[in-house]
This record gives structure tokens, C-alpha cells and sequence, in this order.
């Protein structure tokens, strides 16, 4: 009787599991269908690198402009402008503008092109808590990379149920160290200038000029 119960309730288990993979598959792919519906996304966001063990602790904000795989992103002080060939990083603090031909989407990591919707490829989910952050209801949903040579032991991906908008994505390495990104402000299908994401070389007459390819 003991050994049918166990399978019984092995069976229950499994099921479960089942239908909140798939509620976290459904969740993902509405927040991946909401995103790609705006022409173009403008955040602010907090950004805190914590690890306890080596007592590190940094805090830094930034801003994004996106769209479509173009994007504009200020932060640390660099700004970095994506025109979907190109990719330009101006640092003040050496008066220098590297170019790269590199297509971030070829890139492995979470980059700006892809910061909303990174989740899509290379990771397992499963639904995980729902906690209450001044009054907005935000899912969470862990994601375990697929590569074992990532770095990276989980990520907790925060979605406002309402807005299906992500709220903060959390990640956690295996040396201990813990990112989180928090987005502040969510503007979408803002006025954006003709020249939003071109490089005006004039805007920085004595910089170096650094092209890679």
C-alpha cells in the first residue's frame, strides 16, 4: 500500500512540476509578445553588485533607449550606442570612442539588445514566489542556464503580473557574487529624435577614435 502511495504521490509531484513549467513558459512568452509590441522602450534602472564573502557592495544607475536591436545605454559614466551594425563606447574619463563591427546578439551574455527578452534560449524555468513590492504583484520565475561552464548558478527573473513587465532580474553566481538589476521608470513608444542611435563624431572633436575591426 506504502509503495502505491509513493508512486501516487510521485505521479501528483510530476504533474504539478508540469503545469508550473508551463505557467512559466506562457508567462515568458507574454512578456516576450508585450515587449516586442512597442516600437521603442526607455528605462531607468538601479544596478548592485553584492558579494558577501569579499565584502563588496556597489550600487550605479543607468538609462536604455531600445529599439529594435538599436539601443542608446548610459552607464558608469560610458555610453554605449548600438546603430545595429556598429557599436560605439565613448568614455569621457580618456576621451575615447571605441568601434566594433561586433553584433551583440551573437554575444553569450545579457546585453542591452536583449536585456528584455534574454530568457528565450539557453536557460531551464520554473515557476518560483510571488512577493508583494508596494502593492505590485511580482512572479518570479528562477532560470537555470543550460551551459554547465556558465557561470552563472540561477536567475531570478521578477514579472509584474499586471503590466507583464519585468520588474528586476536577480543573478547569482557560483563564486557567490549576486547582481540585481531593478527597473525604475518603463516608458514605452516615446518621441525619439531622427539621430537617436548615430554616432556623431563631431560631439567629440579631441577624442581618440579606437576602431577595433
Amino acid at each position: 500500500m506504502n509503495k502505491i502511495v509513493s508512486i501516487a504521490l510521485l505521479f501528483l509531484v510530476t504533474l504539478t512540476t508540469n503545469a508550473q513549467d508551463k505557467k512559466a513558459k506562457e508567462l515568458l512568452d507574454q512578456v516576450t509578445a508585450k515587449i516586442k509590441s512597442y516600437n521603442n522602450i526607455t528605462i531607468d534602472f538601479k544596478y548592485t553588485l553584492n558579494n558577501a564573502k569579499e565584502n563588496i557592495n556597489k550600487e550605479s544607475k543607468g538609462n536604455l533607449v531600445l529599439e529594435g536591436n538599436k539601443y542608446v545605454l548610459n552607464f558608469m559614466g560610458v555610453t554605449k550606442i548600438y546603430d545595429g551594425k556598429k557599436s560605439y563606447t565613448i568614455v569621457p574619463e580618456d576621451e575615447e570612442v571605441t568601434v566594433s563591427n561586433l553584433n551583440d546578439y551573437d554575444e553569450k551574455a545579457i546585453t542591452p539588445s536583449k536585456m528584455l527578452t534574454f530568457f528565450n534560449s539557453g536557460y531551464k524555468f520554473a515557476w518560483d514566489i510571488l512577493q508583494d513590492v508596494k502593492g505590485r504583484k511580482i512572479q518570479y520565475i528562477k532560470l537555470t542556464p543550460t551551459n554547465t561552464k556558465d557561470q552563472r548558478k540561477e536567475i531570478l527573473l521578477g514579472i509584474d503580473s499586471q503590466t507583464k513587465t519585468i520588474y528586476n532580474v536577480i543573478e547569482v553566481g557560483k563564486n557567490g557574487t549576486k547582481t540585481t538589476l531593478t527597473v525604475n521608470s518603463f516608458k514605452t513608444n516615446q518621441p525619439l529624435s531622427k539621430n537617436q542611435f548615430t554616432f556623431v563624431a563631431s560631439k567629440y572633436p579631441n577624442y581618440y577614435i579606437n576602431k577595433l575591426d
